[in-house]
């Protein structure tokens, strides 16, 4: 009688998954593998694998060669959903209504607290939430400053700012530059958005 293989299915937290081209990438090398890729989107991965032939070390070695890992811990995968949640809203929709605090986007995104949110994401990252939510802003301001298709004003309305005036210091505090400064410097100085502290 033959043996029946012990396909299994299972979905795994992933750290650092920011971009469509970390799902991408992530896609490819899983398939590479042999691994069949059931779901895959920023921060989950759903796969079914045979583990005679695949074992979760080689799944954790995969994601460490790029610079994923699993995410084990309840507050982790919390603190995972709330970076994915606030790089959504700042580099991917755009917020051009400039209607949605980011604190009532992330509560309601997430169904937890503000409070609780922001303590659980410095206990485990090392800062606090309203600077992780800056520092991304100032790279979105970067982008949208290199790409040169938006005035200051506009970028400034775009990015939820109150004025240029506070956007400019913003900008300068964080970054050394003035934004007329950084926009006429010619290798942008722009950091990936998973490595900004």
């Amino acid at each position: 009688m033959e043996d029946i293989p012990q396909i299994i299915t299972k979905t795994y937290h992933i750290k650092n998954m920011v971009s469509n081209c970390c799902i991408m990438l992530l896609g490819e090398k899983f398939v590479h593998a042999g691994i069949r890729v059931d779901e895959l989107k920023l921060g989950l991965a759903t796969l079914t694998y045979d583990p005679d032939f695949i074992s979760e070390s080689q799944i954790k070695q995969i994601l460490l060669n790029y610079g994923f890992d699993f995410i084990t811990s309840h507050d982790k995968k919390i603190v995972e959903q709330v970076k994915i949640a606030v790089i959504e809203l700042i580099h991917h929709l755009n917020n051009v209504d400039s209607i949605v605090r980011k604190s009532d986007y992330l509560v309601e995104k997430l169904g937890k607290s503000y409070q609780y949110l922001s303590k659980v994401f410095s206990t485990h990252e090392g800062i606090t939430l309203e600077k992780f939510i800056i520092l991304q802003k100032i790279e979105r301001i970067k982008e949208l400053i290199h790409h040169k298709e938006y005035t200051l004003s506009k970028i400034t309305y775009m990015i939820d700012y109150n004025n240029v005036q506070y956007l400019s210091n913003q900008f300068k505090k964080i970054t050394g530059l003035s934004a007329t400064e950084f926009r006429n410097n010619e290798i942008p100085m722009k950091k990936s958005i998973d490595r900004l502290y």
